[in-house]
């Protein structure tokens, strides 16, 4: 059982496991402000014609009734929120690309056999060509 707990408090203080959860806590955040947005300002300026807003919108069916409004809110909720998250990702992979260099190419193509070579090789050990015309 000790081992256990020490696998999982070491897995549990990896960078990724914090990411994930600061992620989570972020992620719950701006799901409350999407949800506000839709809520209080486009669903009553899309749902001006009906006088309970978007969510307001519903269709009865004998005894059922389908409210289809909240499942647009739903929808413009969901690409509010993937839009979001697209920026923050795109944001942050730009953020940790701007220390790293570009990798030096080590090796080069033979134009002959068209096999994988060291980049100051003058013959092809595969092929024998001459390369260093």
């Amino acid at each position: 059982m000790k081992k256990f707990f020490q696998e999982f408090k070491k897995f549990a203080l990896k960078g990724n496991v914090m990411s994930l959860a600061v992620g989570m806590i972020i992620g719950t955040s701006f799901s409350g402000l999407v949800t506000s947005l839709l809520d209080n300002i486009i669903s009553p300026i899309i749902g001006c014609f009906n006088t309970n807003g978007l969510e307001g919108l519903s269709v009865t069916i004998g005894k059922a009734t389908l409210t289809y409004g909240a499942f647009i809110t739903a929808i413009i909720n969901f690409f509010i929120m993937a839009f979001i998250v697209f920026i923050m990702v795109s944001a942050v992979n730009k953020i940790t690309s701007i220390g790293k260099k570009e990798e030096e190419k080590t090796t080069k193509e033979c134009p002959f056999c068209k096999s994988e070579i060291n980049i100051k090789a003058t013959k092809c050990p595969h092929c024998t060509s001459d390369l260093s015309k």
